[in-house]
């Protein structure tokens, strides 16, 4: 599984990469966990606010900070 986190480093996006972490050793689940901060690398996701995240290419979630449930939820679905 390829986690994509997509932030400039602020403290929800921080936030969010705590989270997912989390999410993945609760789960147990073989994940490769990226963290782009580039605006240009970002902007090609076509996401109008961040944090953003990113399973397996496709957009879970953007513009804010999920609760850990909806992470487990989309990490097992």
């Amino acid at each position: 599984m390829k986690i994509e986190i997509l932030g400039t480093g602020c403290a929800k996006c921080n936030k969010l990469e705590e989270l997912v972490r989390e999410a993945v050793g609760e789960l147990g689940v073989d994940a490769e966990i990226i963290k782009i901060t580039d605006l240009n690398e970002i902007l090609e996701y076509d996401i109008m606010m961040t944090p953003g995240l990113v399973v397996d290419g496709e957009i879970v979630c953007s513009g804010r900070l999920p609760k850990k449930d909806e992470i487990l939820s989309w990490l097992q679905g």
